[in-house]
């Protein structure tokens, strides 16, 4: 065709420009949202996500990332999920908990020793599977286990043992499992949102807060609280969910590229993140933190020993089954 004729010129570009509307129209928006600040690495998973999802749907999909609770904290993210209000979210285990309650149980304190055995866990136990099976019938379902890492402690003070936590309250998210644990090291225990803790500590309504290194790094913790104690009491890895209502919508092959996606992020972020923690700890070490690698740990685990018949109590034959798997790891896996 001879393009020179202005009017043929203007036709193609008319047509052009309806195909791209067209396109655009065609594209369906899903909304990411969590609460990671800009720096971490729950953000830049969810970037590579989103890229991932966008490819192999051949730009049918784009995930739209809303990081640093924009949309919610971890409770409203996963309420909004059930209700469809959002299509993605990550979290910890014990946020889900709210929803399927035995998953109280992975914040068990000091079931996991390290990194591969916290991943053997999480990819092979079949108590784990059956309790993420229970989602979908919850408004959700998880597509794969991302990485946090291990929780650790921020406080004002030196935190050496259960004897310099009495007396100190000490900032948590809502899970039933970690404030009986905190509290059996001797903390009091304050609920609050993320992004209210910086200030709340700097304040002085708490003394500190517990959480994974990249956690603490990203949302500079350390500034107001420079004692970071690395108690390791909780493996916190961050399943990552679909809401179930979105992927009711999806055609069984996008279902398949999403949840392809969202599996091939995962090893992306574990060595994201063990290989970031003592990047991360020189570089708060070099700003003023003070680092407490060798806290009485023995102490602590004596501490919380009561918490295990406490979870019998409620939890029942659970429990033991998630313990029983849990040492196996550990005897497997050094």
């Amino acid at each position: 065709m001879n393009t020179s004729n202005p009017l043929q010129r203007f036709a193609l570009t008319a047509v052009a420009g309806l195909m791209l509307t067209v396109g655009a129209q065609a594209q369906t928006i899903l909304k990411f949202s969590h609460t990671d600040q800009q720096q971490g690495a729950r953000q830049a998973a969810a970037q590579l996500f989103a890229r991932k999802v966008e490819e192999y749907t051949q730009g049918r999909y784009k995930v739209q990332v809303f990081c640093c609770s924009q949309l919610g904290n971890d409770p409203k993210n996963i309420e909004q999920l059930t209700l469809g209000g959002i299509d993605f979210t990550v979290s910890s285990t014990g946020s889900y908990a709210s929803f399927v309650p035995t998953l109280n149980l992975t914040m068990m304190p000091f079931i996991i020793d390290n990194y591969a055995q916290g991943w053997k866990f999480y990819d092979e136990s079949k108590w784990l599977k059956a309790q993420f099976d229970k989602a979908p019938a919850k408004g959700f379902r998880f597509l794969a286990t991302w990485e946090a890492g291990f929780r650790s402690m921020t406080t004002k003070d030196p935190l050496n043992g259960p004897a310099d936590a009495r007396g100190k309250k000490l900032r948590t998210f809502p899970n039933e499992m970690m404030r009986w644990q905190l509290e059996a090291m001797g903390f009091g225990i304050q609920i609050m949102p993320l992004p209210e803790v910086y200030l709340a500590i700097q304040q002085g309504a708490v003394a500190g807060q517990e959480n994974p290194i990249d956690t603490i790094a990203s949302n500079k913790f350390y500034e107001v609280a420079p004692h970071v104690t690395l108690t390791n009491h909780v493996y916190s890895p961050i399943p990552m969910a679909i809401s179930e209502k979105t992927w009711q919508k999806l055609t069984p092959a996008d279902q398949q590229a999403v949840e392809r996606a969202a599996k091939e992020v995962a090893p992306f972020q574990r060595t994201m993140i063990k290989d970031n923690d003592e990047k991360l700890l020189a570089d708060m070490a070099a700003k003023g933190a003070k680092i407490n690698r060798k806290p009485d740990t023995e102490a602590f685990r004596k501490a919380v020993d009561p918490v295990y018949a406490k979870a019998r109590e409620k939890y029942g034959a659970d429990v033991d089954a998630v313990l029983a798997e849990a040492a196996a790891v550990r005897k497997a896996v050094k």
